[in-house]
């Protein structure tokens, strides 16, 4: 009986010094290839954009830092770097006290943000991990919070520091800080997911109590969360300027935004030297968001992999 070639024989014998033609399945079609290409372009040239628009009051700073008062004002404006920054910086610690507020600002904004870590991490546990009598409610009432102004809250902050009197004291600006909804609300969320609960119940088995699992094993898989709000609670205690304001009636215990605003009195202000101050006290922040930003991408990156 004669031997009818398959199909797939007589495409390996019909060239005897080619090797196999077999398509790889794993390769993209040429044409798909060429119609991604443009959709990648688009994507680097939205994001140089927004990278562009994020750096430019930045840079603008800088650029009024190192001029003077009159380039600000000539038209067009000078768009260039001057010479003039060390002497603004000398008439910015002429006119104020910008290394004592800075002391006052480190101290608040250092303490507030280690007390917002542990008191939100905590109560974003308990909400997260733990099942209580009316815990749906208060849950609910934190979010509540989280949609009030944070005015309304100024009047009651203040009669309650006259009560117990730390009117005109720096530790007046660490409590209102403390129970901060939207932390509470992000740890919760990420408590959530992120901690399994197989884990919990095994420690529980091992005889471990309530702050031994919060302690041992919740905050070391919830460093990513915990950078991003040290960050958030950091930049918001170091820009504080009403509740300062209102609260320190002591010139001497003052926050540097307090202290910064008084550059721009007067019927004429120099705004040279006003960005001077402003690019001073920009630095600690730019500091402190590469050291917490550093654990938030690792950890961050750390998830990705693992997930994969």
């Amino acid at each position: 009986m004669a031997h009818h070639p398959t199909r797939e024989e007589a495409v390996t014998t019909s060239d005897p010094t080619a090797g196999p033609t077999t398509a790889d399945p794993t390769r993209p079609a040429p044409r798909a290839r060429r119609l991604r290409r443009p959709k990648g372009l688009t994507a680097h040239i939205i994001l140089m954009a927004a990278v562009l628009l994020s750096v430019f009051p930045f840079v603008w700073t800088i650029v009024m830092a190192t001029n003077t008062t009159q380039d600000i004002y000539k038209s067009p404006p000078k768009f260039t770097f001057g010479s003039h920054l060390l002497e603004n910086i000398r008439h910015v610690l002429n006119t104020i006290d910008f290394f004592g507020s800075m002391l006052n600002t480190v101290i608040v904004a250092t303490v507030t943000t280690v007390l917002v870590l542990f008191i939100d991490s905590l109560a974003a546990f308990t909400f997260a991990k733990f099942d209580f009598p009316g815990r749906k409610v208060l849950f609910g009432t934190l979010l509540l919070f989280m949609m009030l102004p944070l005015q309304l809250a100024i009047l009651p902050q203040f009669i309650l520091m006259s009560n117990i009197g730390w009117v005109g004291m720096l530790k007046a600006l660490v409590p209102p800080a403390l129970a901060n909804a939207f932390g509470i609300f992000w740890l919760r969320q990420y408590i959530e997911n992120g901690v399994p609960d197989e884990l919990l119940d095994a420690a529980r088995i091992d005889g471990a109590g309530f702050f031994r699992q919060y302690w041992n094993i919740a905050l070391p898989m919830i460093r990513p969360a915990l950078s991003f709000l040290a960050i958030y609670a950091f930049v918001g205690a170091w820009n504080d300027y009403v509740w300062p304001l209102i609260v320190l009636t002591n010139p001497d215990h003052v926050t540097l935004q307090v202290e910064l605003a008084q550059l721009n009195v007067g019927h004429t202000t120099d705004y040279s030297m006003v960005m001077a101050g402003v690019l001073m006290a920009s630095l600690p922040l730019v500091l402190v968001f590469a050291i917490f930003a550093r654990g938030f991408i690792a950890g961050a990156t750390e998830g990705a992999v693992q997930g994969t």
